[in-house]
């Protein structure tokens, strides 16, 4: 099962995803995120992994991609939070502006 759900409030769009982030459903996560992101009329996007309950290696990917392109995540439980952690680590860091 996986589940993506859209939340707005006026200073914040939420996109809940719940389930398995496996196969077909890695590139739907993308796919939304990318929707979602237009028309924010100034609201701040996150990502919620609190719901996620599997993740596979090429999920793993999609969640670094999408830090990548600025992409901001919020989760709950041990797991998610040291898999985030993880790959923030990853992130190349930016240079200092002068």
């Amino acid at each position: 099962m996986f589940r993506i759900s859209i939340s707005d409030t006026p200073s914040r769009r939420t996109l809940l995803v719940e389930g398995t982030l496996i196969g077909p459903w890695i590139a739907e996560l993308g796919t939304t995120w990318r929707n979602a992101s237009q028309d924010l009329d100034r609201r701040k996007l996150v990502i919620d992994l609190t719901n996620l309950t599997v993740i596979s290696h090429e999920g793993e990917g999609a969640i670094f991609d999408l830090m990548m392109k600025g992409a901001n995540f919020s989760c709950g439980g041990v797991l998610m939070r040291h898999v985030l952690k993880e790959l923030a680590r990853k992130k190349p860091e930016e240079p200092p502006r002068r």
